[in-house]
């Protein structure tokens, strides 16, 4: 069987026939003016038939595929596309742009890497609180409705006088060694201070915690070539309130941020991790009081619809060496919409993951911070 006739005839995940691109790239040596294969050509394996595909043509796939495919569950045709063979991830890599750049969310890798620039990712959580679990979804529409495409999920379970979060790819898996492992979460004893542990290392050099009730895990979906093991990446710690004076919980975060040029070209596995990382300083963004609603308000621009406690602005310390270091511009919001439903709303220098572990340390009764 000629190698071309194989390509056309063989399934494919895509939704178009690679007939209809072949003849649209122009220097194909394998092709005569009349469009049949010469008949010299050594066979190969049908598994490398994907992979000896001509670059130029098997960009213009990645390309058309990538154009058709803004939102989820289309955008699901842009994996399929990377996951044919490694040649078709490389192209892959060099086209598809990190959610920095391009807005979106495509591969696991995308849940670690720095949100967009100029306008918030919008996801939210469910509860459920007979299991003590949570689910982050990317909103796929404006409204609270949709049912979201799923990015990660966290159960909540009580080690000895500290509670923890463990944070999987998985909504089913969500036990500690778990393969779909990629951090946790770790409260001491009151439940005002948080440490957040990343599966993998922010930095060159990054030693993971010797606690021992720290154990080591197997990620290997997020990046099989880098050592697992719990980083720790940042803290969140809320103020006590000792004299019951009126007002919203006041959170403090200290995180280590991913940057733009952290990763290659969205690769985790072949990361530029930084030598030394500088640490990014958030604070809640302080509300005013509303006289004739008798209550704290905080603009939340319509993604948060009910009064809770929990609800909560981030904004970073005044910075000018940061590129997001004004008290104005909200890099995390999270919010109540219904009983067990919260919006998360995040954007540079958070990651999906950094802001889904920020949010889970608003659950869970403060009785010392409110």
């Amino acid at each position: 069987m000629s190698r071309r006739r194989a390509l056309l005839t063989r399934r494919s995940p895509l939704p178009w026939s690679l007939s209809s691109l072949s003849g649209e790239i122009a220097g194909d040596p394998r092709v005569s003016p009349a469009g049949e294969e010469a008949e010299d050509e050594v066979e190969v394996a049908e598994d490398d038939r994907w992979s000896t595909m001509l670059p130029e043509l098997l960009a213009e796939i990645v390309r058309r595929v990538e154009a058709g495919g803004e939102k989820w569950p289309p955008r699901k045709d842009v994996v399929s596309c990377a996951c044919v063979c490694r040649r078709w991830r490389e192209i892959a890599k060099g086209i598809i742009r990190p959610p920095l750049e391009c807005g979106k969310i495509t591969f696991p890798s995308s849940l670690k890497q720095p949100g967009p620039r100029d306008s918030p990712m919008q996801c939210f959580i469910k509860r459920n609180k007979k299991n003590s679990t949570f689910y982050l979804y990317l909103a796929l529409t404006q409204t609270f409705m949709d049912k979201g495409k799923f990015l990660l999920a966290a159960r909540r379970f009580r080690n000895g006088a500290h509670t923890e979060y463990i944070i999987s790819l998985d909504a089913d898996d969500l036990f500690p060694g778990s393969n779909a492992y990629v951090g946790k979460l770790r409260s001491d004893f009151l439940g005002t201070k948080f440490t957040i542990y990343d599966s993998q290392p922010p930095y060159n050099g990054a030693k993971p915690s010797s606690s021992r009730s720290l154990r080591r895990f197997a990620s290997k979906r997020i990046s099989p070539q880098v050592s697992a093991g719990n980083f720790e990446i940042g803290q969140v710690s809320y103020k006590f309130n000792l004299l019951k004076s009126r007002g919203p919980r006041r959170m403090h975060c200290t995180l280590q941020c991913p940057s733009a040029q952290d990763t290659a070209e969205g690769d985790p596995s072949k990361s530029k991790l930084k030598d030394l990382t500088g640490l990014t300083i958030l604070k809640n963004k302080a509300p005013r009081w509303h006289e004739h609603l008798q209550c704290w308000c905080l603009n939340f621009h319509g993604r948060v619809t009910v009064a809770s406690v929990k609800n909560f602005q981030l904004v970073a310390t005044a910075d000018p060496s940061q590129p997001w270091g004004d008290e104005e511009t909200v890099l995390l919001q999270f919010g109540k919409v219904g009983d067990d439903l919260f919006t998360m709303d995040y954007r540079q220098p958070l990651s999906a993951f950094q802001a889904f572990a920020i949010c889970l340390t608003s659950f869970g009764t403060k009785l010392a911070c409110e």
